[in-house]
């Protein structure tokens, strides 16, 4: 086969394949449900009880002089204007300004109904969590976690490189492209083992009807409130991990990549062996035997 010819592998399994896309829409339903049950009162605190008067993030608006609305978001101390997106946007049929913590297109349902909200939440959550546990017993049956997700001593001794390297927006080519590497497999443990069980178990002791089970866990994290807090925090950070990962499937050939996340089998080329050095300029004497 020439140098720099294209080779596909089988890089993803089928169970890998289809508990990815389950995630893609329950993320996004889970996501766009939760900002329509945050809507329902649009601040945070921590601790057990709402302080109303001293909330370290609101999504509030304000009256202005003119008499009109003014999206207002206040994070401690701190208050930005936001009109326009959060604190006052858009009626989603009329198009008039109207008082609401995160705009219309950004939930479900995209009109305000909290006990609409609450079903698709609760819903996408416990398909969440049926395919999280689906996955964690394929991982352990199949060494899936082990085998290609836990860094490896290499990784580690590597991960300073790779760090610059993905700060020049260079990425692995050839062969070393079908391969995780140290920061993707740190993201996806931190995904699978940290924020993915942080944001159901947050979620249950949000719940009242769960206080004698979990009430060692509301008390663990500082109060009911406090785990409100801690589960939005948890799904922004979500936000922020979708983003990244989109942002990365985009600088590294979309349509690979997502092919491979749908048949499987990712396309790579053949890195070009290193050229060939003049024995002049090597400072090697050539051999006249």
């Amino acid at each position: 086969m020439a140098d720099g010819s294209e080779r596909s592998i089988y890089r993803h399994r089928l169970p890998v394949r289809i508990m990815h896309w389950i995630n893609v829409v329950c993320l996004f339903a889970l996501l766009m449900s939760g900002l329509q049950i945050f809507n329902a009162h649009p601040a945070l605190y921590w601790g057990e009880y709402s302080t109303f008067d001293k909330p370290w993030l609101a999504l509030t608006a304000q009256r202005a002089a003119d008499g009109q609305l003014r999206g207002d978001t206040q994070v401690g101390s701190l208050h930005v204007t936001t009109t326009g997106v959060l604190g006052v946007s858009a009626h989603a049929i009329t198009g008039r300004p109207q008082a609401r913590g995160f705009p219309s297109w950004a939930t479900i349902p995209a009109y305000r109904s909290l006990a609409e909200g609450r079903r698709w939440h609760f819903f996408f959550a416990w398909l969440f969590v049926i395919n999280g546990l689906a996955y964690l017993l394929w991982s352990w049956r199949s060494r899936h976690m082990g085998r290609d997700l836990l860094p490896t001593v290499a990784d580690w001794k590597g991960m300073g490189h790779s760090i610059v390297e993905h700060l020049k927006f260079r990425h692995p080519t050839g062969q070393a492209a079908t391969r995780y590497n140290i920061l993707q497999k740190l993201a996806y443990l931190a995904v699978v083992l940290a924020l993915g069980p942080g944001v159901v178990l947050m979620g249950m002791a949000m719940s009242p009807h769960l206080d004698s089970v979990l009430s060692w866990l509301v008390d663990l994290v500082g109060g009911r409130q406090s785990a409100r807090t801690i589960h939005f925090l948890i799904a922004m950070a979500f936000v922020g991990f979708i983003l990244v990962h989109v942002f990365m499937v985009l600088v590294t050939g979309p349509i690979n990549q997502v092919r491979a996340m749908i048949t499987g089998r990712y396309r790579y080329h053949d890195d070009p062996p290193p050229e060939s050095v003049p024995a002049a300029a090597s400072g090697v004497e050539p051999s006249h035997d």
